[in-house]
């Protein structure tokens, strides 16, 4: 199993990957005028390479994770998705759409998704629904067998919603790695939650020079706090990163160029 967090500027892009199989993680793609541009559609290419794309979850409909130009219209997004879902139904290679929260679900583990991942949710959830960071899913993923691990994706999760989630779910949230909310915002670092969490390496997806100041300083010193390792893809001019098992404990390798060999891994 591994993760590619892939270096989109301000916004979030992962792919994870194991046994054959990938997941798409957000689905943000730099403006055409991005200098960036190209190479994450290399990146992209070359990571899915080889791999059945099993399926691509949004953990939220602004437009640094889905790639709509208006952040407050997420019906167009559904549009989009219904309208792909219609035309592949009687193909060879149907779409199908799972929407979920946890209040409406009988169980928090999803099945029938994938023969090589589990997943397990826990939010977004009506109670605490009152802004879209908070409608952000989050969703641990589970590679089957040898050399998998989990990883804990979170979308735009702010503290209030943590608060909650932690209240609910305590330990269960244990992972092996965890994909920072919200571009390692200061109000979405909750240190309790962190505590349960207890990541070997958090993930920063946040763009260089962030007009938003992501991530916060102090967020990376509570992430460090808690973690072996902190990665994120504004480091040394803007960088993917490779997270996957080493000899003795997972690895981050940063990609710096397509051509390298950890982009193909």
């Amino acid at each position: 199993m591994n993760i590619i967090t892939v270096n989109v500027g301000q916004g979030a892009l992962a792919i994870v990957r194991h046994q054959g199989e990938a997941n798409i993680v957000d689905a943000r793609v730099p403006p055409s005028d991005d200098r960036t541009v190209a190479y994450v559609k290399e990146v992209m290419a070359l990571s899915l390479k080889n791999h059945c794309v099993r399926g691509l979850m949004l953990t939220g409909f602004d437009n640094d994770h889905t790639e709509i130009e208006d952040s407050a219209e997420a019906k167009r997004v559904f549009a989009l998705i219904n309208a792909e879902v219609d035309s592949r139904r009687n193909t060879n290679n149907p779409l199908k759409k799972v929407s979920v929260r946890v209040d409406q679900l009988a169980n928090r583990k999803l099945a029938g998704l994938s023969d090589k991942f589990d997943f397990e949710l826990f939010s977004p959830h009506v109670e605490d629904m009152d802004c879209s960071n908070n409608c952000s899913i989050v969703l641990k993923l589970t590679g089957r067998g040898a050399r998998g691990f989990s990883y804990l994706i979170t979308g735009d999760t702010e503290n209030p919603r943590w608060e909650t989630i932690n209240k609910l779910f305590g330990s269960a949230l244990k992972s092996h790695v965890l994909a920072a909310p919200h571009h390692g915002s200061r109000n979405a670092t909750h240190p309790a939650s962190l505590l349960n969490i207890a990541p070997h390496t958090v993930l920063i997806s946040a763009g260089v020079d962030s007009q938003y100041g992501h991530p916060h300083p102090q967020a990376v010193k509570v992430y460090k706090g808690v973690a072996k390792h902190v990665f994120s893809t504004n480091m040394e001019g803007g960088v993917s990163l490779l997270t996957q098992p080493g000899p003795t404990e997972l690895t981050t390798t940063l990609i710096r160029s397509v051509s390298a060999p950890a982009a193909v891994a």
